[in-house]
């Protein structure tokens, strides 16, 4: 097959949808097996979205694991009731538990022996980390393990007949003596790492569910051992009375546990790690720069480790030695979003070291794999070809562009990912539902990416952008000094006219608003605004009166979370709707304390929020601080 040339013209989104000879990349398979360089990079791939997922999602994944496991047992019993101890028939309903979590996406224990250990043996995970995760799925298994033999113990499932066999099977592996019984598990961790690497090799579902099926029929015909199955026979047990907890968990869980671990990692991750050639993460990786974590991050650093981005260009390792002022650009359409990376500019200028970073993000059909490098060189190779205007835009300002394109099923979360790992001062982006926003709403939590801001976040819902006539509403705080800034910016660098704007409840607090918003204009040099103040004490209708005679309001964020709101749809801000001029949305992170993670805000500052009065920026504050 000869390879197709790529026109100019061409959109990147016809680019990300077929291969460098022109045959599609999704869809059916266009080939018939994966190299095994080509399944470790997929591993590897699943393996960072899997380490970067949130405690909350891999605990009830994990149950979810564990309570399918209990399916196993049940029909293990059921049928070798049923069949009076048949030893192949009895057994032929065992991988249905394991089927549901294979093809339901579920955290299984033994299957983690693979996947995070390649991340970690890459050195793009650290120990901490593979720790973490493991023993939140591990906690997940059990935790679903112990409702299903509560349910079995007490739920009248079996019949006479099968919970008898029951206890009959969990006794068996309880008498088999310790080494036995780790050499054993270790054979079956063998056979469910080895699934995991044949799962990510195969190219089609009926493939991967016959070998999930036959795999897992081998650990009963076996006699082997798998760590959950055991951990909810124990539990069957000892709710019957008849095996102790010390027995239970030392003597025969303890050893399938650590059978398990040592057969995934040792005979299937450690010679399937070895068996790959050293280019098998080449093309993932950026020109000029190790993205490996040092030995002693690798070893000791925090339990987070660093997201793998499949396909992504080097300019990120540029970025990363640049401590310059930094403005990130995340855009969905090089056509369309001029005015963003145009306003990013204007705030880059301010800055004697300022850098635009412009990212473009591509959204990957779903079906799409990420792994190949022909596929990234031409994705990338396509988006770089239609960054020449978005580069004019910035070197008119007179500062530094950066361009990167990142492919991404999760696009949403990339530019959070992005944000994190290059440190930008600031993110701007628009507000359009055609943009990241759609996107976001069906990928990881919302509040888990919103509400812990790696930087200032500017919002810009863009009505033919207009920054010569910039009104401010203020009440103080941290969001609004954020607004200050960018218009600061724009009466400096666009000549914009400023009007700054407070709202106070009646025409007795007009003086304490006039002195308040003149105190602040100094504070945040914006001495040469104009200012206003409004006794109605209707924030969005005095807002909304003021946005006739202006072209660009900029609002500071909500208490809970500007982006989370935008994003839930509970910002209840109508004035973004009714007024005809762009709105930009301004939100600073905020920092809480351990305390505060832990145990919320507590009674007293909740007993304040129930007084609260509205205030321009769209916060609430308790009367004391007015």
């Amino acid at each position: 097959m000869t390879d197709q040339p790529v026109s100019d013209d061409e959109p990147v989104r016809d680019v990300v949808e077929r291969s460098r000879g022109g045959a599609p990349a999704v869809g059916e398979a266009v080939r018939d097996r994966f190299s095994s360089d080509e399944v470790f990079q997929r591993i590897i791939a699943a393996a960072d979205e899997e380490v970067t997922s949130g405690n909350r999602e891999l605990f009830f994944s994990g149950v979810a694991a564990g309570l399918a496991i209990t399916i196993t047992f049940l029909l293990y019993a059921s049928m070798t009731a049923s069949t009076d101890g048949h030893p192949v028939l009895s057994v032929l309903l065992y991988p249905l538990g394991f089927i549901y979590i294979i093809i339901g996406g579920y955290q299984l224990f033994t299957e983690n022996t693979l996947p995070p250990v390649a991340l970690t043996l890459e050195r793009l995970a650290s120990f901490p980390t593979l720790l973490r995760h493991w023993g939140i799925v591990l906690a997940g298994n059990f935790a679903g393990g112990a409702i299903g033999a509560v349910v079995l113990s007490y739920g009248g499932v079996f019949s006479p007949e099968a919970a008898t066999v029951a206890a009959d099977i969990a006794r068996s592996g309880v008498e088999t003596g310790w080494w036995p019984l780790f050499f054993k598990a270790a054979i079956a961790g063998l056979i469910v790492a080895g699934v995991v690497w044949v799962g990510f090799a195969s190219t089609d579902s009926v493939t991967r569910l016959l070998v999930v099926y036959l795999a897992f029929l081998a650990i009963p015909l076996g006699n082997l051992y798998h760590v959950v199955v055991s951990f909810t026979e124990a539990l069957f047990l000892m709710f019957a009375g008849t095996l102790g907890l010390y027995v239970g968990m030392v003597e025969f869980v303890l050893p399938v546990l650590l059978g398990n671990t040592a057969g995934g990692v040792v005979l299937v991750t450690l010679v399937n790690y070895f068996h790959t050639s050293e280019k098998r993460l080449e093309s993932a990786r950026f020109d000029g720069m190790n993205r490996r974590l040092s030995v002693p991050e690798w070893l000791f650093g925090q339990a987070v480790g660093r997201s793998y981005v499949p396909i992504l260009n080097s300019a990120e390792a540029a970025l990363f030695a640049d401590e310059g002022h930094r403005v990130m650009v995340p855009i969905t359409n090089l056509r369309t979003d001029e005015k963003l990376v145009e306003l990013a500019s204007a705030l880059a200028s301010d800055h004697e070291d300022g850098t635009v970073h412009v990212v473009h993000v591509v959204q990957a059909p779903e079906g799409m794999s990420l792994t190949s490098g022909d596929n990234s060189d031409r994705i990338i190779g396509a988006s770089e070809r239609h960054m020449g205007p978005v580069r004019s835009i910035a070197e008119r300002y007179d500062v530094d562009v950066e361009t990167s394109t990142v492919v991404s099923h999760r696009s949403f979360e990339e530019v959070f990912d992005m944000a994190r790992r290059t440190r930008p001062e600031t993110v701007l982006m628009g507000w359009r539902d055609d943009q990241l926003w759609s996107a976001a709403r069906a990928e990881r939590p919302i509040e888990e990416l919103t509400n812990q801001l790696p930087c200032d976040f500017l919002i810009l819902d863009e009505s033919e952008l207009d920054t010569s006539r910039v009104l401010l509403p203020t009440a103080g705080g941290p969001d609004s000094v954020l607004g200050a800034e960018v218009a600061r910016v724009l009466s400096r660098t666009a000549d914009a006219e400023v009007t700054l704007l407070h709202v106070v409840p009646d025409d007795d607090a007009r003086e304490e608003g006039e002195r308040f918003l003149s105190e602040w204009a100094t504070e945040n040099g914006l001495e040469g605004a104009t200012l206003t103040v409004d006794t109605g004490g209707d924030v969005e209708g005095a807002i909304e009166a003021a946005a006739v005679d202006n072209t660009l309001i900029i609002i500071g964020a909500t208490e809970k979370g500007l982006l989370s709101r935008l994003l839930s749809d509970s910002l209840h801000l109508d004035l973004v709707k009714h007024v005809d001029c762009s709105v930009l949305l301004a939100e600073r992170p905020s920092h809480r304390s351990i305390r505060q993670r832990l145990f919320g805000r507590g009674r007293r500052a909740r007993k304040a929020d129930r007084e609260v009065v509205a205030v321009p920026d769209g916060r609430e504050e308790p009367p004391e601080t007015r």
